[in-house]
């Protein structure tokens, strides 16, 4: 598996597989993309753990809604952490583990 951590309010765009842009109709699926129930805070901002299948290479994302052309359009993430990676930024930051239901959604569009 390998993660990402993505900030609350943004959301998966499209994803490249080890064969270039994920097809959904050769690969039959939806890549298997989760946001777990792990987040750090940093500058008072929810950095939200993700998960993805090995066979992701890199994630767009881009912020759910545009607040008047403030913010970045998009970006891709090229570099996907692994476990080690993780954990040894999780010991260098303030970590919470939010339990329950979510109040956004958690899946790709």
């Amino acid at each position: 598996m390998k993660y990402f951590f993505l900030s609350e309010g943004w959301t998966v765009s499209r994803v490249w597989g080890t064969q270039g842009l994920w097809n959904v109709t050769a690969w039959r699926r939806q890549p298997d993309i989760q946001r777990l129930n792990l987040c750090i805070i940093e500058r008072d901002e929810r950095l939200w753990l993700h998960q993805v299948e090995d066979a992701v290479l890199m994630v767009e994302v881009r912020p759910q809604a545009d607040t008047n052309g403030l913010t970045i359009g998009h970006v891709v993430l090229k570099r996907l952490m692994d476990a080690e990676k993780v954990i040894e930024r999780l010991c260098t930051s303030f970590a919470t583990c939010q339990l329950g239901h979510f109040e956004t959604e958690r899946s790709i569009e």
